[in-house]
């Protein structure tokens, strides 16, 4: 494994653990955490907290959790996150499997790799846009195949069976009434853990047709490294109203604005950000789900923060009326570049009668220009440190830094223990 792959691959767990940390504060994950703990016995911690349930509620749980803070790292082509679904199965299988850090580093960067492909694959070969859910589950078998770890022939039956029983949820139904069942990761984690289980238990249900009929996604494993082809946000906030932001934030940086010089913003993007027209959020799963809400945001604060999309933060009069006069235009030429490229152009009229012209922009932190290990550092720590204290959050980053020498354990009992400041 190329050592820039191994790198990457710290990273990408420290963001989304980064992202788990200030997701505990969200409803939707209160509430999914009684809800394995409940539903779903077992011995098992779940993360940030004291209670414990089985590998699938683990699964759950940790899957819509980081889900419930829409931070997380994503892939273009596949339209939604691997690394979601792919770290909720992998946390607890690797504590029944007893896994060294190097086991579990390199399980996550083939499952970066098999997600890919799987997504790509599904994606291409079905007409209707599914969540994440539906080929990470896929992906979370073949993540935890690899680490109980099951024979080939078992193997073969829990991919086929995660295929069988992945959430084909409709994306769009949540884009158009944005609620708390998001992007179905969480369900993949748990179906794909299942799916492992019940192989290993003698249960058929190959062939996964995504993996076995669709070989030209396949052709590039191991010479070309999609770990290295994500994207991270800096924005807690859907990717399609990322490049939106980007463009308010330029032109408030550039004429030294503040909201209340700007009568509206206009925004010129493709057809999927210009569906994400929540103009009054109910809830922190709506703002997330929105282009108007989080502009308006940015123009009013210079940043769009976990706290800023928190549901006792989505009142503000000038974000309300700035979020209500927002024009959303759709843009053949974004349609045309997308899902590779996220393009939006900001124009914005001020009170003064002044009409301030954006160019065409793109998210930050594509794989394009990705981050520095220092930018997503410091993203980590914006998250972490106020919700489980800067101390614990250090801890954390080191022992993710160390976890290929020094083993998993030193992570594991940072992560499975309540959150307490």
């Amino acid at each position: 494994m190329p050592t820039a792959v191994q790198a990457q691959t710290k990273l990408a767990v420290l963001d989304l653990l980064g992202v788990a940390a200030a997701a505990t504060g969200t409803r939707l994950s209160a509430i999914i955490r009684t809800h394995a703990a409940d539903q779903f016995a077992g011995d098992l911690p779940l993360l940030f907290d004291t209670r414990t349930a089985s590998a699938t509620g683990v699964a759950l749980a940790t899957g819509m959790t980081i889900d419930s803070l829409d931070g997380h790292d994503g892939f273009n082509p596949a339209k939604g996150h691997i690394g979601c679904p792919l770290l909720a199965a992998v946390l607890p299988l690797a504590l029944q499997s007893g896994c060294d850090g190097q086991q579990f580093l390199s399980t996550l960067a083939m499952g970066y790799e098999f997600g890919a492909r799987a997504a790509m694959a599904q994606h291409g070969t079905v007409p209707e846009y599914h969540t994440s859910g539906s080929w990470g589950a896929v992906t979370a078998a073949a993540a935890g195949a690899r680490l109980l770890p099951l024979p080939p022939a078992q193997t073969r039956h829990a991919l086929g069976i995660a295929e069988y029983h992945g959430p084909r949820s409709q994306m769009m139904r949540c884009i158009d009434y944005p609620t708390m069942v998001k992007d179905g990761s969480g369900w993949g984690a748990m179906t794909g853990v299942s799916a492992v289980k019940l192989a290993q238990a003698g249960f058929t249900g190959a062939p996964a047709l995504t993996v076995e009929q669709a070989p030209q996604y396949w052709a590039d494993l191991g010479t070309r490294w999609y770990g290295l082809e994500q994207y991270y946000k800096p924005y807690p906030v859907c990717r399609w109203a990322q490049a939106p932001i980007e463009g308010v934030l330029a032109l408030r940086r550039a004429h030294n604005l503040t909201s209340d010089m700007v009568a509206r913003i206009d925004v010129t993007s493709f057809h999927e950000s210009i569906r994400l027209a929540t103009r009054r959020p109910d809830g922190s799963d709506a703002a997330q789900y929105s282009t108007t809400f989080p502009c308006a945001v940015a123009m009013v604060r210079g940043d769009v923060t976990p706290a800023d999309i928190a549901d006792s933060a989505l009142t503000d009069p000038e974000v309300m009326r700035l979020s209500d006069s927002m024009v959303l235009i759709e843009s053949d030429h974004a349609n045309a570049a997308f899902p590779l490229k996220r393009l939006a152009r900001v124009d914005l009229l001020l009170r003064n009668g002044t009409i301030l012209h954006g160019d065409w922009i793109q998210p930050r932190w594509d794989h394009t220009a990705p981050p520095t290990a220092d930018e997503l550092g410091g993203k980590f720590h914006r998250y972490a440190d106020p919700v489980l204290g800067r101390s614990r959050a250090h801890a954390i980053e080191a022992a993710i830094d160390a976890l290929d020498r020094t083993g998993l354990n030193a992570l594991t009992s940072l992560l499975f223990q309540p959150i307490s400041v």
